[in-house]
């Protein structure tokens, strides 16, 4: 079993990332999904990358440090597209993570200091012609080679496709995406 810090998108905390959080503990996990809006959720990407750029950078990074403030430090971290930032974050900074899976998302590692922490897996999971992660391409590359990790391309272009409760939910790309999460989790737990 893993113990998993799983950070949440642009749109918030919705039903679709509350769902994925009970399929990892429906298979022994303990998953942790803090709130960085407080409550507030968005229909709508853009009303939610709005309310984001709203809050700022800096306090999603402060109620994300606030988070694990009471969590042990064998945590796999975890993000959904903005909640990236976040996990991959902590994973570079916090001493003792077990493992990080980015989805949607990824920031190079210069971004938290450069190094990768030694032996800590990674997993990056995104559609190959989203637009959103036209951006993050090439750090995923790279933060993949230099952790020695995983990145997967699923065939399409919609950006949160793992979420069911959007309109971008694509079955089949969900499915196997969920089945490499948790053979991941599986391997670390």
């Amino acid at each position: 079993m893993a113990e998993v810090l799983l950070f949440h998108h642009a749109q918030g905390l919705t039903a679709g990332v509350l769902e994925f959080a009970a399929e990892l503990r429906g298979s022994g996990h303990e998953v942790h999904t803090p709130d960085l809006y407080e409550g507030e959720t968005f229909a709508d990407l853009d009303d939610g990358v709005a309310h984001m750029k709203k809050i700022g950078f800096e306090t999603l990074i402060e109620r994300s440090r606030k988070a694990v403030e009471t969590l042990p430090a064998g945590l796999v971290y975890g993000g959904m597209s903005m909640g990236a930032a976040p996990a991959q974050m902590l994973a570079q900074t916090r001493p003792g993570a077990r493992g990080v899976l980015l989805m949607f998302g990824a920031l190079p590692a210069s971004e938290f200091g450069g190094a990768w922490p030694e032996g800590v897996p990674l997993q990056i999971h995104a559609m190959a012609d989203d637009p959103w992660f036209k951006e993050d391409i090439e750090a995923a590359r790279e933060l993949a080679d230099l952790a020695g990790g995983e990145l997967f391309l699923y065939p399409g272009d919609k950006h949160l496709f793992a979420d069911n409760s959007l309109p971008d939910y694509d079955e089949d790309a969900a499915t196997l995406f969920k089945q490499r999460a948790l053979e991941f989790l599986d391997s670390i737990g």
